[in-house]
């Protein structure tokens, strides 16, 4: 079955999206619309110049992994590797199409294939249910979770990194292939959006912070695997705790994700992800 936009979510998953900060939408998208996905980032990596920015992303120091190339990316189209991708000198260890962490973050607004896949009426549909108003798409990413150095996510919130006053934020989280535990499926806490938000990073100029707000760790006991398979779409709610692990088996794990905020809402200056032209809704 693939959503339609006349019922894209049932009364039962509304209900445990409220209760868990989180759902697994089963058959969402036709997975023929994942392999197309999937072939148009392949195109994307094979234009890239790898030898002409080589940022890493991580999430275990982001403030000081920081750069310009990486600020600048909000209504770009950039590309940022693993950080298993080099080794000490400096080269690839892997071909470049398997060192890739995600290209982000406008995805959605310039490559009009990602732009078609990410402003449907089922997804428009989707998130009015959840009421989320005026949405505003603000940030795409393709995430490849590479086989054998695919890197660990750990447990965040994604309004940490797009924070709005008061927090309206929806993650949607496409599988483009199986995600499993074997290889770095998402996990998440059950109810922790109900916590509140734990810390924001934060801009200032060309320099950024974590602003901690409650340095309470997060319970690891809590997190259960939120396996999905090609086609389903896993919706998060901005303050839901969530991570996945390295991926070291031989399977990749491409997704897709879109992170939508209320246009009612204040998107503040000290956000890091800043754009030069405005974010816009489904149409």
């Amino acid at each position: 079955m693939v959503r339609a936009a006349s019922s894209p979510v049932t009364a039962a998953e509304l209900a445990a999206y409220r209760a868990d900060g989180f759902v697994v939408l089963h058959d969402f998208v036709d997975p023929a619309a994942c392999d197309a996905l999937r072939a148009r980032a392949a195109e994307l990596v094979d234009g890239f110049d790898a030898d002409a920015h080589r940022t890493v992303f991580s999430t275990k120091d982001q403030v000081r992994k920081t750069d310009d190339y990486f600020l600048d990316s909000g209504d770009q189209i950039r590309f940022f590797f693993e950080e298993g991708a080099f080794d000490a000198g400096g080269r690839l260890v892997r071909p470049k199409d398997q060192s890739i962490n995600k290209i982000g973050h406008a995805l959605h607004d310039l490559d009009p294939q990602f732009d078609a896949f990410s402003r449907t009426p089922a997804l428009a549909a989707l998130v009015a249910a959840l009421g989320l108003d005026q949405p505003q798409l603000m940030q795409s990413m393709y995430i490849f979770k590479q086989p054998f150095i695919g890197g660990e996510v750990r447990c965040h919130q994604d309004s940490t990194f797009l924070h709005t006053m008061p927090e309206r934020m929806v993650g949607l989280w496409f599988a483009l292939e199986d995600a499993r535990v074997d290889n770095g499926c998402l996990w998440a806490i059950p109810g922790g959006h109900r916590g509140g938000l734990r810390s924001r990073f934060i801009r200032d100029g060309r320099q950024t912070s974590m602003e901690t707000i409650d340095p309470t760790p997060w319970d690891d006991t809590g997190l259960v695997p939120l396996e999905a398979a090609k086609g389903d779409l896993i919706v998060l709610d901005g303050l839901v705790p969530h991570m996945s692990y390295t991926n070291r088996s031989p399977a990749s794990r491409h997704a897709y994700t879109l992170h939508v905020v209320s246009g009612a809402a204040e998107y503040p200056a000290s956000n890091w992800l800043q754009r030069g032209t405005p974010a816009r809704g489904f149409a």
